[in-house]
């Protein structure tokens, strides 16, 4: 059961440019939420900067020397900041049994194309644009889901369609898909909060 405001926590591997849209919608009183931790793979991360100027608690947890150990250090870590909702936001490691168990329906990803055609393992940022393209098909889509255990698998909770301009291409789609998935990040979570969309169980 979510509680109002929702209390999120964010991974992030890079910039986070969907973490950075939630937390000025938050702040700017546009979303009935609080973000409680931000977690990356990557000291390096521009959304950890983004998260301390922001008065957002960070960590960061390394995961290539013990992903099992990493795992549950994600989880509990999550849960000890009181985190409900996780939110990927561009988020490079796959998660493990411990993180996906804790939080079973209540982790959010965004793909930048539709699902479940332009999906699955190696399927992510430019290369799905060049699977649209190479389709042929009329329209890409921005498609946020639920995370399972299979790659880009959990059931969809919105999608948005975006129609192929003449003369696209890799570049251009990828410009304009990326540009929209910050905005419908935040439409979706404002639609969870207000009970407008409801997670399963």
């Amino acid at each position: 059961m979510l509680t109002q405001p929702l209390k999120l926590g964010f991974l992030a591997s890079r910039n986070g440019s969907s973490l950075r849209a939630v937390i000025e919608a938050i702040a700017g009183g546009r979303l009935a939420a609080e973000p409680r931790l931000v977690v990356s793979n990557n000291k390096a991360a521009a959304a950890l900067d983004f998260a301390a100027d922001h008065g957002v608690a960070t960590r960061v947890i390394a995961t290539q020397a013990d992903p099992e150990a990493a795992d549950r250090r994600l989880a509990d870590v999550l849960w000890e900041a009181g985190v409900e909702l996780v939110v990927l936001s561009g988020y490079l490691r796959r998660l493990g049994p411990a993180t996906l168990g804790r939080y079973r329906n209540r982790i959010l990803n965004i793909h930048p194309g539709a699902l479940p055609q332009f999906g699955g393992e190696g399927m992510y940022g430019r290369r799905v644009h060049e699977a649209v393209i190479a389709a042929g098909v009329a329209a890409s889509g921005v498609t946020i889901h639920l995370v399972d255990e299979e790659y880009d698998h959990g059931p969809v909770l919105a999608r948005w369609d975006v129609p192929l301009e003449p003369g696209e291409t890799v570049d251009s789609l990828e410009a304009r898909v990326t540009g929209l998935e910050p905005r419908l990040f935040v439409e979706t979570l404002t639609r969870i909060s207000a009970g407008e969309l409801r997670l399963p169980d």
